[in-house]
């Protein structure tokens, strides 16, 4: 069986209401099924394997998926589409981060694919300038902007022994959307008092932008997905990084910027450990 991808996934699961008509009749009817009968993130992967094995290579699907992730918030359902067409679109853009040769990556997106695929993208965008995926994902890291959305309570683990039908251990933090955009605010102001200008400072921007598009009583989820093929069980019981990021910020906000500096170098040191390991043979 296929496994998960060595990504992280940041999604957000929007409620019934949020979806115009005739979408929100077609997701309610979709999450109205029988449990079993909804698909995972194993059956999203599956898709994606098949669409990337395709001969010749596709850069994107030909069409959007019509699948979601459902969940229940206070008995309200809440979905989360796919979108894997729009998200294979906007991952072109991410090409150039990939961090392998240039001879490997036209071997698995040639270069005329990839163009044409930028070429249908753009004409889509025209017709759909609004348009923006419920799931942003990652590879083989968490991105420190993710980590500042959530609260260590929020923390989600559950050990490979302890998850029914599972082999693998779990680790994710779910939030409400105000509390993730709250935090999103607070952590932004924190960090332009202190350096004005800053990547952190601006991916924080882009994800508070990004959330802002949603309805206020969704649903922000951060999952490890397939970084627990790469992370031991143990180092994920003992991962703590929203915790630690919380507390590089308040010693931020304090002015204790060696403080702040050497928790951040911490935890970045840490990460890329984790990111090399895609060179590992």
């Amino acid at each position: 069986m296929p496994r998960i991808p060595y990504a992280a996934f940041l999604r957000v699961y929007e409620p019934l209401a949020a979806f115009p008509e005739p979408e929100r009749s077609y997701w309610a009817e979709y999450a109205a099924r029988p449990a079993e009968r909804l698909p995972g993130v194993q059956d999203e992967l599956r898709e994606s394997l098949r669409q990337s094995l395709a001969t010749p290579p596709h850069a994107a699907p030909a069409r959007e998926s019509v699948d979601a992730y459902v969940t229940r918030v206070d008995d309200v359902v809440c979905v989360c589409p796919w979108r894997t067409r729009l998200r294979s679109w906007e991952a072109l853009g991410e090409v150039g981060d990939w961090m392998m040769p240039q001879a490997v990556v036209d071997a698995v997106l040639p270069p005329a694919e990839r163009a044409r695929a930028i070429e249908e993208h753009d004409s889509w965008r025209e017709r759909n300038p609004d348009a923006r995926p419920w799931i942003r994902s990652a590879l083989w890291h968490v991105p420190v902007r993710w980590f500042v959305l959530f609260a260590e309570e929020e923390r989600i683990f559950s050990k490979a022994s302890e998850s029914p039908g599972e082999d693998t251990p779990r680790l994710l933090y779910r939030t409400p959307m105000v509390q993730a955009r709250r935090r999103v605010a607070r952590g932004l102001r924190t960090v332009r008092r202190a350096m004005p200008e800053g990547p952190l400072g601006d991916a924080l921007t882009d994800v508070g932008r990004w959330l802002e598009e949603f309805h206020p009583r969704s649903l922000v989820e951060l999952d490890y997905g397939g970084l627990v093929y790469t992370i031991s069980e143990d180092e994920l019981a003992e991962d703590h990084s929203v915790a630690e990021v919380a507390e590089g910020l308040a010693a931020l906000s304090q002015g204790d910027l060696e403080e702040a500096s050497r928790r951040y170098e911490e935890l970045t040191d840490r990460w890329m450990t984790v990111r090399e390991r895609q060179f590992a043979n």
